[in-house]
């Protein structure tokens, strides 16, 4: 028997409520401290970000700009189609196919440059490149005298390829290499006056900057070098010793090409800046004065400055110019061969290019092409 009368079976004897389900959970309908303050640190990240993406960052995008057929019109400043290239006073010959110059448009200035998002697209987009702003706009120049620049420096190409191709036409005209100004301390200064014209270098005969350029590096900078110029009509021999000026050879001595051109040749493009563009001007100038069409109805876009002894030079933005190429359905491209190295990678399917030094290179590669008769032996970018 039990001591316990309320275990007794039928004891009328009751236990006291279970006080426990009365009580509610402390956390109940509530989320935990901690993962409270985690969803708030989330929604503040994701705030940030938002802003932070919608920022000024310090770059500006390069991407394909623009493309123009030499051979073909453009609108003028007063919305009017004229002919790229028009030669009023001499023979010109119907063209076939497409001679296309290549431009690159920049996204954003100082002051209104892209924001991060729209960076961050460009870095993975490889038709377009990310470059800090002060590459393309240097400290100190106002967006104006940039522009006024580079519409200057497409004006001066503008009379190079002109130049350019009448010489490969073996038009015989006056090319004069000019003095425009001098660096103060320098070795011309004092000897050399602006307007003086630059006939010969060291026995060598100068008419282009490039060919100037070559004799003074030449000569180096171990004794004088005998230098022919004109001044005023009259005939002058002064000497000048170079001086070294990281790594180069060079005079002080600021020029500037002045033409007299036996035909009157109009290239009319107006907002493009820039030299580029030198080349397929020239080759479509060669084109126009030349029975048959060159092309053969091949289209072909191409970049590169030129001198007025026909040499072919480096220009930035060529991956943006690859990729307007493709756009415009070039088949073929002809790009500096002293750019070969941003070419490779680079270069769209369907696009086959071709490395020039010469404008006398270019003009045979398109007209072979034209015929047929392209072969592995052309010089090429690495792909």
């Amino acid at each position: 028997m039990s001591i316990f009368d309320d275990e007794t079976p039928g004891s009328d004897h009751t236990s006291a409520p279970d006080q426990s389900r009365w009580k509610s959970e402390p956390n109940e309908g509530r989320r935990p401290l901690r993962e409270r303050i985690g969803w708030i640190a989330i929604t503040v990240a994701i705030v940030i970000g938002v802003i932070f993406a919608f920022m000024p960052s310090p770059y500006v995008i390069e991407q394909p700009g623009p493309v123009y057929d030499t051979l073909g019109v453009a609108e003028n400043g007063d919305d009017e189609e004229v002919p790229l290239i028009e030669i009023p006073d001499e023979t010109t010959y119907p063209t076939d196919g497409e001679l296309n110059l290549l431009t690159v448009s920049v996204v954003g200035r100082p002051g209104q440059t892209p924001n991060w998002l729209e960076v961050l697209a460009a870095w993975f987009d490889r038709t377009r490149s990310v470059i800090p702003v002060e590459a393309i706009f240097p400290p100190g120049i106002s967006s104006e005298d940039r522009d006024a620049q580079n519409q200057a420096a497409m004006v001066d190409s503008q009379q190079d390829a002109i130049a350019a191709a009448l010489v490969e036409l073996d038009y015989d005209f006056p090319r004069e290499v000019t003095v425009a100004g001098l660096l103060e301390g320098s070795p011309a200064d004092g000897i050399l006056e602006e307007g003086d014209v630059i006939v010969s270098f060291d026995g060598t005969d100068v008419n282009s900057i490039t060919e100037l350029q070559t004799a003074v590096r030449e000569h180096g900078t171990d004794a004088p070098a005998q230098v022919d110029i004109t001044r005023d009509g009259a005939p002058l021999t002064v000497e000048v010793t170079p001086v070294d000026r990281d790594g180069t050879a060079v005079i002080g001595v600021g020029v500037r090409m002045v033409y007299e051109f036996p035909i009157d040749v109009e290239l009319q493009l107006d907002d493009v800046g820039g030299p580029s563009a030198g080349m397929m001007f020239a080759l479509g100038i060669v084109d126009k004065l030349t029975p048959g069409p060159m092309t053969g109805g091949e289209i072909f876009a191409g970049t590169g400055t030129i001198d007025s002894a026909g040499r072919v030079g480096p220009i930035g933005g060529i991956r943006q110019k690859l990729w307007g190429a493709e756009r415009a359905g070039a088949d073929w491209f002809l790009a500096p061969e002293s750019n070969c190295d941003e070419v490779s990678g680079n270069v769209p399917d369907g696009v086959t290019v071709f490395a020039v030094k010469t404008l006398d290179e270019a003009r045979t590669i398109v007209e072979d092409v034209a015929d047929g008769e392209v072969t592995g032996s052309y010089p090429s970018c690495p792909a």
